[in-house]
């Protein structure tokens, strides 16, 4: 069962989930790209999924996880690592806080009441004493999600085309024009799943026609507008899955928490 809540810092969310297939069974949806970076615990392991480029496809090896997926833009500064440096990855805490960090924080929240509580408090202490959220790039994410063009939203807020992508690297892990593109097929799936035809989706949400909708659900989602269209229909609200914990020195396959999946 998934769920998720507002969460205690402003602009993020804080999610559950509890598996239902037993560990290490395949995961039931991949989890498309949303422009965000996840801080998950799972069973005391505590990772980072980084912002995807594509539809990640993982598989369950936890039975209880919390996560805390950060706005887009926000969670560099929390973690202290670029974005463009987690991009397409999943990672332990540890390899980026260090080991003993990540353990003795993975153990409290294990042994809290809540852990999703606890990791929600954690996470509003900590960025308490992290760089804050640029309001300029919040800008960015703001004009790039109304759908505005990339040129038009750098020059709203001040910056030339070489700047926007530098700042975007290390906010969001790429460009504008893939966090432009990623939050325009959010926009249009958000649509589809709610049961306006494809056509009318795909314009509405700033794509060119419907074989572009197409294309870009392909090329970043993984699947088809009807696959995903019967996927929304079937299952309600979209689980999360998660797959695989792993050192500190290596990756482990996580997905971002998004609960847009296809």
């Amino acid at each position: 069962m998934y769920e998720e809540r507002p969460a205690l810092l402003d602009g993020a969310v804080l999610w559950t989930r509890t598996a239902a297939a037993p560990a290490g069974a395949p995961a039931e949806r991949p989890v498309l790209p949303d422009g965000c970076m996840d801080l998950i615990w799972a069973d005391g392991h505590l990772l980072v999924a980084g912002p995807d480029t594509r539809a990640y496809v993982p598989g369950a090896f936890a039975r209880r996880y919390a996560g805390i997926r950060f706005a887009p833009g926000d969670a560099p500064g929390f973690l202290g690592v670029p974005a463009h440096e987690l991009r397409d990855r999943r990672v332990a805490l540890g390899a980026l806080w260090g080991e003993a960090e990540a353990r003795r924080l993975g153990e409290r929240i294990a042994a809290a009441a809540d852990p999703a509580a606890a990791l929600d408090a954690f996470v509003r202490r900590r960025a308490a004493d992290a760089p804050a959220p640029d309001p300029l790039l919040r800008a960015v994410v703001a004009g790039l999600a109304a759908g505005r063009a990339v040129a038009e939203t750098a020059g709203a807020v001040g910056l030339g085309a070489r700047q926007l992508h530098r700042r975007s690297l290390d906010a969001f892990g790429y460009g504008p024009k893939t966090l432009a593109r990623v939050l325009r097929l959010q926009r249009a799936l958000a649509l589809v799943g709610a049961g306006v035809p494809y056509a009318e989706a795909a314009v509405r949400a700033g794509c060119a026609d419907q074989a572009h909708l197409a294309r870009e659900t392909r090329a970043l989602a993984g699947t088809t507008l009807s696959a995903y269209a019967a996927s929304v229909a079937g299952s309600g609200p979209a689980p999360v899955a998660e797959s695989g914990p792993a050192s500190a020195n290596s990756e482990t396959p996580l997905p971002s928490g998004s609960r847009t999946t296809a």
